[in-house]
């Protein structure tokens, strides 16, 4: 008598097999989030990292299976000592494969107003300084993609809509 119950009802071991077999093959993208910070002026945050040329927005790549949000939260706190709630997704952008890089995901959130007057300094070696910047300076000193970010993510902010972007586009 031959079984023609799908296998995920006759062998569940065996099913599972095949998912676990199935997702080792599929593709895996790289997650990183960026967060908008900003003072009570309204400027906003850039970090100069160490490892590449230009300014950039406080945050980072994501560990393995760590949600976008907590890799936002765990970021501030390496990288800059701020333990923050973090607040809602403003942008999602695709990126595309570029140099050695497969495609990834960018997310920024929105890291509300900093309570205090007082500048964020690098909490470890990863970054050079940390400024508040107005936002129209904020042009000059990140590369084009991640101003895209930022003026969407603004534009999201003040209209309550997140953006998804395409190689920092609508």
């Amino acid at each position: 008598m031959v079984d023609d119950r799908p296998l995920y009802e006759r062998d569940p071991a065996a099913w599972q097999a095949h998912l676990a077999e199935g997702n080792a093959r599929q593709p895996r993208k790289r997650v990183g989030v960026d967060v908008l910070l900003r003072n009570e002026r309204g400027e906003v945050l850039l970090v100069d990292p160490r490892y590449k040329p230009d300014w950039d927005l406080p945050g980072g790549m994501a560990e393995a299976n760590e949600p976008p949000h907590v890799t936002a939260a765990r970021e501030l706190r390496e990288e800059l000592g701020l333990a923050l709630r973090i607040g809602p997704m403003l942008v999602v952008d695709w990126v595309a494969p570029h140099g050695p890089w497969d495609d990834s995901l960018m997310f920024v959130f929105d890291g509300g107003v900093l309570p205090s007057p007082e500048l964020p300094r690098p909490a470890d070696d990863e970054l050079n300084e940390a400024r508040f910047v107005p936002f129209e300076d904020a042009r000059r000193l990140l590369r084009p993609y991640v101003w895209q970010r930022l003026r969407h993510a603004a534009d999201a902010l003040s209209d309550g809509r997140p953006r998804y972007l395409t190689g920092g586009t609508l």
